[in-house]
């Protein structure tokens, strides 16, 4: 075959690291999908609306929370109170996690005591925050802050134990400084894992973020949900919990906003 005839191909890149493909449109199908199958069911009767609402009567009842400025007052305080204690919690974990990881000191004192908070559950402890700072919004931010803070330094101090030591030495043989390579190194390489512990940190904000509105707090979510189970009004009741499903996509956007931001390293 002469080199006239012979086809030059281009070769794939195979290189990717099973990088995963954004598809836009699947999540929002799904949603979708499964909110026809609801509200055909409902109205077909294959589903009783003792249990469940048609979810065009919960969209109705969204849509009027908003014309009446209901749903502001509402979140308003709930998105203060997520900001603060959740602020508080992942600053605060971040901080003591790293401390844990990076010196031995840290780390003998304090992985027990946070192995034995750890598994409380901090819902338990709501009571004893109000004792302590009492009903108003104090003890909401302390439960908040605290049900956070936890977990954030648990998947602190794992995720800077898993930063690759090859790279550390490889640092130190180039005569780079303690600090240095901490922040090049040690920094970098934990914070994917770091970002994935406030995914479970937020969330768990979110819940104790309810439970905490549950007792004393006259608007908020929880409060909103608290008085439509009361009343058994449940398109009110399913509408709170949409809410506070947005408000966990929002979250899940936000977090994956700064991966994007700051782990663009990785591809």
């Amino acid at each position: 075959m002469s080199n006239d005839q012979q086809q030059t191909r281009p070769v794939l890149f195979r290189g990717g690291g099973f990088l995963p493909e954004r598809i836009r449109w699947v999540g929002p199908l799904v949603f979708l999908v499964i909110l026809f199958f609801v509200e055909v069911g409902t109205r077909l009767g294959w589903i009783s609306n003792l249990t469940m609402p048609k979810p065009s009567a919960v969209l109705d009842t969204l849509l009027n929370l908003y014309n009446s400025n209901l749903l502001f007052k509402h979140l308003a305080p709930s998105l203060e109170r997520l900001f603060v204690g959740g602020a508080i919690g992942l600053i605060a974990g971040t901080v003591v996690g790293t401390l844990i990881g990076l010196f031995s000191l840290f780390r003998a004192g304090l992985v027990p005591l946070v192995a034995a908070i750890f598994p409380i559950p901090k819902i338990a402890l709501l009571p004893l925050f109000v004792i302590w700072f009492g009903i108003g919004e104090i003890s909401k931010f302390a439960l908040i802050a605290f049900g956070t803070f936890t977990p954030t330094v648990v998947a602190t101090f794992g995720a800077v134990d898993n930063v690759d030591r090859t790279l550390i030495r490889m640092g130190q043989s180039f005569g780079l400084s303690w600090w240095s390579i901490v922040r090049k190194i040690v920094l970098p390489g934990a914070l994917p894992g770091i970002l994935s512990g406030a995914r479970v940190s937020l969330a768990i904000a979110i819940i104790l973020l309810v439970a905490a509105e549950m007792l004393g707090a006259e608007y908020g979510v929880g409060a909103y949900i608290l008085e439509a189970g009361s009343l058994y009004d449940l398109e009110r009741l399913f509408a709170g919990v949409a809410i506070l499903s947005v408000l966990g996509l929002f979250v899940s956007w936000l977090i994956g906003l700064i991966e994007r931001r700051f782990l663009s390293w990785r591809t």
